[in-house]
């Protein structure tokens, strides 16, 4: 009987994990494909390679510098 009741708690916990992450699916697409639109942009603005590095650096933390200017912007 214990058997059964692990087997069913199992059953329970995986079916809630498999439906936690079911709607970040498309978020994290679309912060991919504005990461390859900002590395795009950032990259063809570059001089040199080091500032291509440094370019592509920018396209990864590019929603940070949008957040801080958005709420700079609203005053908070």
């Amino acid at each position: 009987m214990t058997e059964d009741n692990n087997t069913q708690k199992q059953y329970v916990y995986e079916k809630k994990r498999a439906s936690s992450h079911g709607g970040s699916g498309i978020a994290g697409a679309a912060y991919f494909m504005a990461f390859i639109g900002a590395a795009v942009y950032w990259i063809q603005q570059a001089p040199t390679a080091g500032a291509g590095f440094i370019a592509f650096l920018k396209a990864i933390v590019w929603p940070a510098f949008l957040i801080y200017d958005l709420l700079q912007f609203i005053g908070m």
